[in-house]
């Protein structure tokens, strides 16, 4: 239930608070005060759209806050919990704000919220009806939406369960459809992969290869240079025989050495160099060896090696041309393209196990579009008996509506079921669909004594009404404000209104008062009682409220609404 709601610099309010609360409250204004503002207001907190052209002339933002009562412990709560809000002593507060340039944000219990969040807590919360949505009753989805409704838990386990089956038999069915369709081509594809699979498995390439290959290349192509460079540099380094007196390097370091060592104690400072030189002489000798022992290592027959190398090379080039720009994309590919393959291979299985999954559910979405038709079919007996009666009472004594359901469409996320409300509007008349035989008056009351009988099995905690009444008067527009008040006593209604007939049977009576300051138009909320609603309900009688015969007239319809709303 919404307790109160705030409004600042929306449309031509300019700051209005309104008391709200429990009962059926009725909002009243002359012509352009703003009263459509509260349906709009409304509207943002639910998460409608938003538009900047609805903030206030020379404001910056409009700003709407509604405080609403809500248990602690609902689905209310865990949703607001989940956004990081929270619900505290069981008030919930939301806010929305809109700017000026059309930026947009939301405020769910005291955090900020997507602006989505507002909607999903607005379809728990309240049921808008404006004269859009009336329009909108002249559709065959919204008169399936309201028989579905009015069957209550049942019918709604079971349509849960139908879309279920009903999702997944369309998901599988087209799967098994592509697979056949594309049944040969998936074939050759894998006699194609397999062909090239088995090209790269005869390889057997590794990863690096590529790179491994080319410097041994690079070694057996230059391998002369590199035996003649490798017994020159050890010849330096450490020689077996002493060519033209010329010493090698470790025989030099060693003769240094001996040098220091013959007057290394008269001078201690000698000893460091005198240890670089030994040091020196053991890795030139060290180097010596491994020159050695590479010399020893290198091929006697690199010609024959390296051509083995290339014809490696020359079979992972081809392997590169035919599947990637490199080795790592043809690994890539056999990783892959196996994967492919299972999954290619699997298809004549995969037909198999869809084909009888299909059938299976196929089968039990039938099931399940019956026994919905079935329900709805119960259901709608039942809603046409009492929305008939509710039209007897709004004036519409003569009228029958009835319920039609045609199970031969095919199915759908709903089931098979075609739902049209009919309307016979006199004794002796055909009955045709609501949408092409009701007036606006009538689609009206129509709206109104549906929700009335709904709200007996699928209560909302609040209505909104936005001119329920349009082209309504007189009797017709008492029992309006009557069934409204018979709503009130299971939900929360809030009614904008222009007729004192359905005023007078609100418990909480709100007034949008216009004022005019220079060229600033701004319009203010006050709730009426005693003399001021009596004349406030004589101007929405005669357009005079200080008028005595229509003063009168408004303290005879208040006390009419008082008796017959008791």
């Amino acid at each position: 239930m919404i307790e109160e709601l705030g409004i600042r610099d929306l449309g031509v309010i300019a700051e209005a608070t309104l008391p709200l609360g429990a009962g059926f409250t009725a909002v009243t204004g002359e012509t352009g005060a703003g009263k459509t503002m509260v349906v709009t207001a409304l509207g943002l907190l639910l998460g409608a759209r938003s538009d900047a052209g609805a903030v206030r002339s020379g404001a910056k933002q409009a700003w709407v806050e509604g405080r609403w009562l809500v248990p602690d412990d609902g689905a209310i709560a865990e949703r607001v919990a989940e956004t990081g809000g929270e619900v505290e002593g069981g008030e919930l507060l939301l806010g929305r704000s809109v700017s000026s340039e059309g930026r947009s944000r939301a405020v769910v219990g005291g955090r900020s919220a997507p602006v989505g969040v507002l909607g999903e807590l607005g379809d728990e919360l309240v049921v808008v009806h404006g004269q859009a949505d009336q329009q909108r009753l002249r559709s065959a989805v919204a008169q399936r939406e309201a028989l579905d409704r009015f069957a209550g838990q049942s019918l709604h386990d079971t349509l849960e369960a139908y879309r279920a089956a009903f999702a997944t038999w369309r998901t599988d069915a087209a799967e098994l459809a592509r697979l056949r369709e594309a049944h040969d081509a998936r074939v050759r594809e894998a006699e194609a992969l397999r062909a090239d699979l088995d090209e790269v498995e005869a390889a057997d390439p590794r990863p690096g290869e590529d790179t491994e290959l080319a410097e041994r290349a690079d070694r057996l192509s230059n391998l002369e240079e590199l035996r003649v460079a490798a017994a020159q540099a050890r010849a330096l380094v450490s020689a077996d025989e002493v060519v033209d007196d010329a010493p090698d390097s470790v025989t030099l370091v060693d003769a240094a050495r001996r040098h220091l060592d013959r007057v290394v104690s008269h001078d201690p400072a000698l000893a460091p160099i005198a240890e670089a030189l030994t040091n020196a002489g053991f890795l030139l000798a060290d180097a010596a060896a491994e020159l050695a022992g590479y010399l020893a290592g290198l091929d006697a027959d690199g010609a024959r090696e390296l051509e083995v190398v290339q014809e490696r090379r020359a079979v992972l080039a081809a392997l590169v041309r035919r599947h990637g720009g490199s080795l790592d994309d043809v690994l890539d590919f056999r990783r892959d393209g196996g994967l492919r393959l299972v999954e290619l291979d699997g298809d004549d299985e995969r037909i198999a196990e869809l084909d009888a999954a299909v059938i299976e559910l196929e089968s039990e979405v039938d099931r399940l579009a019956t026994r919905l038709t079935g329900l709805r079919t119960e259901a709608a007996a039942r809603l046409a008996d009492e929305v008939t009666r509710e039209l007897a009472a709004l004036a519409m004594p003569d009228a029958a509506l009835s319920v039609s359901i045609d199970a031969t469409a095919e199915p759908t996320a709903h089931g098979r079921d075609q739902v049209a409300i009919l309307l016979r509007p006199h004794p002796g008349t055909e009955a045709r669909p609501v949408a092409r035989c009701a007036s606006g008056g009538e689609l009206s009351r129509v709206m109104l004594a549906i929700e009335v009988v709904i709200a007996g099995t699928d209560p909302v905690p609040t209505f909104v009404f936005d001119e329920v009444d349009a082209g309504v008067g007189g009797a017709a527009a008492i029992e309006i404000g009557r069934r409204l008040a018979r709503l009130a006593q299971r939900s929360q209604v809030i009614v904008v209104t222009h007729l004192a007939q359905v005023a007078a049977f609100a418990t909480n009576h709100l007034s949008v008062v216009k004022g005019t300051d220079g060229a600033v138009t701004a319009s203010s909320v006050r709730q009426l009682s005693g003399i001021e609603r009596e004349a406030e309900m004589a101007r929405l009688l005669s357009g005079l409220s200080d008028s005595e015969s229509g003063l009168a007239h408004a303290r005879e319809l208040l006390e009419i609404a008082a008796d017959r709303a008791a």
